[in-house]
């Protein structure tokens, strides 16, 4: 027919040209290979960041106000491994293990599908467009993972701290807060983890983005390499830690045991600011921080080195 009277047919979905079968080969996965990468990324870089995020926890919430337990980070590692042994400083880890897979792979599937969504399939953003993206993705694992597999770690962690602990395993202490507490026993502080996450990878996004442009000049396809990809990823991770280490803070309160002394996540700050200062808002920076640099660089590395393979043998 003419261009007037153009045929469309019947079984014709514009959306299957962007992610179904109709799609551009290569194009079209970008999103599937986004998860598969993360899920995989994200299983090996927890097993190695572990101990940090343990200590950093149990700093968090070892409470101005109550009987303090540690007197630093150091003194947090030799308490705990003087009890429990090395891997005392594992402790919780299933938590984490079970829900680090699906949060990586939600963020990275999220951000390649947005990414491609946005830039029209030739994966190019702006500044603007990159941080956008982030957000999104840091939106959609907050609520698809990150809440609930924090709320039981942080649960978790500080039943460990009880002279006689309840939960003898992921499975046995969800299942204990779920019978006490209902659903919502494993889904509180979704709102400072929407924004922990979503400023998180905002920013973490952001700045891969632009320290792999400046590396770049004016040459889009120069490959980086992996070990500078880290180092990039470690800044990255470093300024998210300083943008938002108070709202990780509040957060951890907001899912510890004691949760229910807060009315909301305002009247959770506003309790932190009057009885302990803001300085409060800071604690467990250092050992966030060491974590979080470490974290960010091998899980970008080990991202791309995946997303790399993938093009070679995923068309």
């Amino acid at each position: 027919m003419d261009g007037k009277n153009k045929f469309v047919s019947p079984f014709y979905r514009p959306w299957m040209t962007t992610y179904g079968a109709a799609a551009p080969a290569g194009g079209s996965n970008k999103g599937l290979k986004g998860i598969v990468a993360g899920g995989i990324t994200g299983g090996i870089e927890i097993c190695i960041t572990y101990p940090t995020e343990y200590v950093k926890t149990q700093i968090q919430l070892d409470e101005k106000a109550g009987a303090r337990k540690y007197n630093g980070i150091l003194d947090c590692v030799k308490k705990t491994v003087k009890s429990h042994g090395i891997f005392g400083l594992y402790r919780g880890l299933s938590v984490l293990l079970y829900g680090s897979i699906p949060k990586s792979a939600v963020r990275f599937g999220a951000f390649e599908a947005l990414s491609t969504q946005i830039s029209g399939g030739s994966g190019e953003l702006t500044a603007t467009q990159r941080v956008l993206c982030g957000l999104g993705a840091g939106v959609s694992e907050a609520i698809l993972a990150v809440t609930p597999m924090e709320t039981v770690k942080v649960k978790f962690i500080n039943d460990q701290r009880l002279e006689k602990p309840r939960f003898k395993g992921f499975f046995h202490g969800t299942s204990i807060i779920i019978k006490e507490q209902g659903i919502s026993g494993v889904y509180q502080g979704l709102m400072p983890t929407i924004l922990k996450q979503g400023t998180n990878q905002a920013i973490r996004f952001y700045v891969m983005g632009a320290l792999k442009n400046l590396y770049k000049g004016d040459d889009p396809n120069k490959p980086v390499p992996k070990l500078l990809v880290g180092v990039f990823g470690m800044a990255a991770g470093a300024a998210s830690v300083y943008g938002n280490t108070p709202l990780d803070v509040v957060k951890t309160r907001m899912q510890g045991l004691e949760a229910h002394k807060y009315k909301s996540t305002v009247d959770c700050m506003v309790q932190i600011w009057k009885k302990e200062g803001p300085t409060a808002f800071y604690k467990g920076t250092v050992p966030r921080l060491s974590r979080v640099c470490l974290d960010v660089g091998i899980t970008f590395m080990i991202y791309d080195s995946f997303m790399d393979l993938f093009k070679k043998v995923w068309p």
